[in-house]
C-alpha cells in the first residue's frame, strides 16, 4: 500500500507493506500532477514501513526515473533496509536530483524543505 501527499512542490510517498505496480502507478500520477505546477519538485520516499516489492516495481522504477531524470530537485529516502543503497543508486544514477539515504521522516523533510 503507498499513501501519497501531495503539497505544493513537495511529494511524500509512504510505502506499508509490499509496494505493487498499482501502488507505484498511484506515485507516477502524483508526481505527474506536481509537475503540471512546479518545474521540479522534491520527492520524499519513505520505505521505512515496506516489507518488499515486486519486480516490476524495479523496472518501472527504473524506466520513471530515466523519463523523469530532471523533474526532481531533491529526493530523500528514508530507510533502515538493507536496499535502500540500491535505491539511492538507481535515483541517482538516472537523474540529476541531489538523493540522500535518512533514517527517519523527520529529518529528511528537513533537508527536503532547505533547499
Amino acid at each position: 500500500m503507498i499513501v501519497v501527499t501531495e503539497r505544493q512542490d513537495l511529494l511524500e510517498a509512504h510505502i506499508y507493506g509490499t509496494l505493487t505496480l498499482a501502488d507505484y502507478h498511484e506515485l507516477e500520477k502524483a508526481v505527474g500532477r506536481e509537475l503540471q505546477t512546479a518545474p521540479k519538485i522534491k520527492l520524499l520516499l519513505d520505505f521505512t514501513n515496506m516489507a518488499d516489492y515486486t519486480l516490476d516495481v524495479a523496472w518501472e522504477e527504473i524506466k520513471f526515473t530515466r523519463a523523469h531524470a530532471h523533474a526532481f530537485r531533491r529526493i530523500a529516502i528514508v530507510s533502515v533496509s538493507e536496499w535502500a543503497p540500491w535505491l539511492s543508486w538507481v535515483n541517482a544514477a538516472f537523474s540529476d536530483a541531489d538523493a540522500r539515504l535518512f533514517d527517519n521522516s523527520n529529518e529528511a523533510l528537513a533537508w527536503l524543505n532547505a533547499g
